[in-house]
C-alpha cells in the first residue's frame, strides 16, 4: 500500500506549527507561580526603563517578591564559600589563604566525589558522605533520634523533592484523582506543581484571627468536602508558615499527625524555614521528632516525607539549588521506584550538595573557622545596620552597642562636625538608607 502524504494546512505559504496553545499539554497552562509571574515582568520592564533614563517616581526597584536573601544584599557565609571554592578548584588546597578545617572538610568531600571531582556525576540518591552527614545533623536536631542515610535523599533544592514525592503519589482519573490538602496562604509551588500533575487541590485556611494557627477543625471540613470529587491521599504541612511565618506548637503537631494517621493520608512536612524562628516564646519542632516521640502505632506506621534546603536560613544560598527529603515508613518497594525517578534525572548539583553538607557539618568549637562562622550568623542588629550603611553609602557611623543601650533595642552613635553641606548630604542618604533598610529587614 503506497504511503500516503499527510498535508498540512498552507496559509501564506506557512503552514501550522506542531505545538500550539491548543495543541499543548494543557495543564501547563493552568500553572500559575505568583512570585515570579506577571508583576516581576513589569518589575524587569521598569528596571530597563530606568536604566535608559526614564523618569519614574523613584529610582530603583527593590525585589521584595523572593526569598532570595543574596539578592537583597546578604553577604555568603564565609566558610561555605571557602569549602564550596576548593571543591571546584582543588589547586587552592595548597594555598595559606585558607583555613585548614575549610581544606579538611573539601579533602573529604572530594574523596567521595567519583574520580575525586565535584566536576563528576553523583549516585542519584546524592553522595554517600554527605547523605551521612545530613542524617547525623538531623539526630542531633532531634535530640538523638536515629536517621538513616538510607531514607536521605538530596535534591536540587527542596523544590525538586517535593515534586519528586508529589509524582509517586499523584494517580487515578475523574473522582479517582489524588486529592492533596494545601495550606491557604500556601507557597505557590504547591498548586503549580498539582495544576501540572493534574492533581485535586484541596484547600485548608489557616487561621489568620489566631495568627494564621493550623486547625484540625479545618482540615476535616476541607477532607470531608473533597471526598466527593476526589481521593484525598496526601496532606501538606509548612511549618514554619511560607508566606505567614506561623511556628506550629509541639500539641498542634501531635494533633496533625493523629489526623493524618486517622485519615490514612501521607504527610508532607515543608521545613525549609526551620532556622528561621524569631517569635518570642515560639520553638521549631520537626515533624519527624515529633512523630517518634509519640510512639506506636503512629511511628511504627504514619508515612513522612519532611524537607529541608540552603536556600533559606541563615545560609541564603539560592542559587546552588541544595536540598534533601527524609522519608520515614516509606514503602521500601516504593523507595526503589523514588531512587528509579531520582536516576533518570542523574543527579542533583554537585555544588549545591557540598553546600548542604556543610549546613550540616558547619565549623565546631575550637576548629580555625568556628569564631568567624559563629560572628558571621550572630553579628548584633547595629552592627549590621551600620556595616551595611558604610558599604552602601558611604556613612560611618558607630554601633550603640558599643556605648551600652536597653536590651532589645539597638541605635547607633554619630556626630554632627561634617560641614554644613555635607551634614546635608549625609542625613539626606541617611533617610534614604533607612527606610530602605526597614523595608528589608522589618
Amino acid at each position: 500500500m503506497a504511503n500516503k502524504t499527510i498535508k498540512q494546512p498552507v496559509v501564506n505559504g506557512i503552514r501550522d506549527k506542531v505545538l500550539t496553545m491548543d495543541t499543548m499539554n494543557q495543564s501547563v497552562k493552568n500553572i500559575e507561580y505568583a512570585v515570579r509571574g506577571p508583576i516581576l515582568l513589569r518589575a524587569l520592564e521598569l528596571e530597563k526603563e530606568l536604566q535608559q533614563g526614564a523618569k519614574k517616581p523613584f529610582t530603583e526597584i527593590i525585589r521584595a517578591n523572593i526569598g532570595d536573601a543574596h539578592a537583597m544584599g546578604q553577604r555568603p557565609i564565609t566558610f561555605m564559600r571557602q569549602v564550596l571554592a576548593l571543591c571546584q578548584y582543588p589547586d587552592l588546597l595548597s594555598s595559606p589563604s585558607f583555613p585548614e578545617d575549610a581544606k579538611k572538610r573539601a579533602r573529604r568531600i572530594l574523596q567521595a566525589c567519583e574520580g575525586h571531582s565535584a566536576g563528576s556525576y553523583s549516585a542519584s540518591a546524592g553522595i554517600r558522605t554527605i547523605r551521612e552527614d545530613v542524617a547525623r545533623y538531623i539526630e542531633q536536631r532531634d535530640g538523638g533520634i536515629a536517621s538513616d542515610p538510607e531514607n536521605i535523599f538530596l535534591s536540587t533544592g527542596a523544590s525538586s523533592a517535593i515534586m519528586a514525592v508529589l509524582s509517586l503519589l499523584v494517580s487515578g482519573k475523574g473522582k479517582n484523582r489524588t486529592g492533596v490538602m494545601i495550606p491557604i496562604p500556601q507557597y505557590p509551588l504547591y498548586s503549580a506543581t498539582l495544576a501540572e500533575y493534574d492533581a485535586v487541590q484541596i484547600n485548608y485556611y489557616l487561621d489568620e484571627e489566631h495568627q494564621w494557627a493550623l486547625d484540625v477543625a479545618e482540615l476535616r471540613r476541607a477532607l470531608e468536602q473533597a471526598r466527593a470529587h476526589c481521593q484525598p491521599r496526601v496532606l501538606c504541612v509548612i511549618n514554619p508558615g511560607n508566606p505567614t511565618g506561623q511556628v506550629q506548637s509541639r500539641e498542634n503537631i501531635e494533633a496533625v499527625i493523629r489526623f493524618a494517621y486517622e485519615e490514612h493520608l501521607f504527610l508532607l512536612a515543608d521545613e525549609v524555614y526551620q532556622d528561621n524562628v524569631y517569635a518570642e516564646g515560639s520553638q521549631f519542632h520537626s515533624f519527624k521528632k515529633v512523630l517518634m516521640e509519640m510512639g506506636p502505632p503512629y511511628a511504627q506506621q504514619l508515612e513522612l516525607a519532611s524537607f529541608h534546603s540552603c536556600s533559606k536560613g541563615y545560609m541564603g544560598e539560592c542559587g546552588f539549588r541544595g536540598g534533601y527529603t527524609e522519608v520515614v515508613n516509606m514503602d521500601p518497594a516504593v523507595k526503589q521506584q523514588m531512587l528509579k525517578l531520582l536516576s533518570v534525572r542523574l543527579c542533583p548539583p554537585v555544588p549545591g550538595q557540598i553546600l548542604m553538607d556543610i549546613v550540616t557539618n558547619p565549623p565546631q568549637p575550637g576548629e580555625p573557622s568556628y569564631q568567624q562562622f559563629q560572628e558571621e550568623l550572630g553579628q548584633p542588629a547595629d552592627m549590621f545596620f551600620c556595616i551595611q550603611l558604610l558599604e552602601e553609602t558611604g556613612i560611618c557611623v558607630v554601633p550603640g552597642s558599643g556605648f551600652g543601650q536597653k536590651d532589645g533595642t539597638y541605635h547607633f552613635r554619630m556626630t554632627i562636625l561634617p560641614p554644613l553641606e555635607k551634614l546635608k548630604i549625609l542625613l539626606e542618604k541617611l533617610s534614604q538608607f533607612y527606610a530602605k533598610f526597614t523595608r528589608e529587614y522589618s
